[in-house]
Parts: structure tokens; C-alpha cells; sequence
């Protein structure tokens, strides 16, 4: 599995993303393009340090699920969404893209970064494995959209 912090990733999934509009559909879930940006979001804004949205550790999650997050198996379609992380109510595309390609370059000029917060439920994750986390979170919901 890449990682965020390799070389060129940061370009990679900027070139997807610019890839996408308005009306790009989704080949799975529930999402449109704007909510699945929005989506996105949410774990670049936990790795930043501006927003935890209430997430606890939860041992059997961490048990289950902690090694997925940034294993090199993709992800199936469908998965369930960890709840506060559903997005329902209706976001503008061009602001969602804007926002998340704000965060994706404050990302990327921190990649040479060794020091990072534990995940809020992950607990203590190394830069190797907040970096693929990243990228397959990203990935994933690219892949969603086509790009």
C-alpha cells in the first residue's frame, strides 16, 4: 500500500481529485461527489490535530479493525461508515474540493514529520502507518468515484 508521505503521492491524489466535478456519480454507496469530499475530510483533520470529532478508543474496534486501516488489502465496497463519520446533508462541491485540497497541502508540507499524535481511537499509529492509512482512505473513495 503507498503512503501519503512518499514521493508524489500528494500529486497523485491531487490529479484524481481534479478528475472529478459536480456530477461525477458513484460506482457504489450512498454518497454524492460533494459528501464523499466532505467524507474525506474528516481523517486529514484528525492527523492535522484540528478536530478528533468525539472518537474514543473502543478495544474491540482496535482489535478488529486497526490493521485494515493500513494494510495492503483494499477495502470492499460498501463498508459500513463509523458513525460521526456519515455524511447526509447535502455539500457544495466546489467549496468541498477547495477545502480538502487546503488540507491535503498542509498535509503534504508536513510529510517529513516523525513525531505524530496517537489516533483518537488507533491509539500510537507510526508515521508509516498514518501515511498508508491516509493514502487507502483516499484511494478508496476515489476509487468510488471512478478516479
Amino acid at each position: 500500500m503507498k503512503s501519503f508521505f512518499e514521493d508524489g503521492v500528494y500529486e497523485e491524489i491531487t490529479n484524481r481529485i481534479n478528475k472529478l466535478d459536480g456530477s461525477t456519480q458513484p460506482k457504489w454507496g450512498k454518497m454524492d461527489v460533494g459528501q464523499m469530499l466532505n467524507h474525506c475530510q474528516m481523517p486529514l483533520n484528525i492527523i492535522l490535530e484540528k478536530e478528533d470529532y468525539g472518537v474514543k478508543p473502543n478495544w474491540l474496534i482496535n482489535l478488529l479493525f486497526k490493521k485494515s486501516m493500513y494494510s495492503d488489502k483494499l477495502w470492499r465496497k460498501n463498508l459500513p461508515t463509523a458513525p460521526g463519520f456519515s455524511i447526509k446533508t447535502e455539500k457544495d462541491f466546489e467549496v468541498e474540493k477547495q477545502v480538502i485540497s487546503i488540507l491535503l497541502k498542509e498535509l503534504n508540507s508536513q510529510k517529513n514529520r516523525d513525531d505524530w499524535q496517537p489516533h483518537p481511537a488507533f491509539g500510537k499509529l507510526t508515521k508509516a502507518e498514518w501515511g498508508k492509512m491516509q493514502y487507502k482512505h483516499l484511494d478508496h473513495h476515489l476509487r468510488q468515484f471512478g478516479v
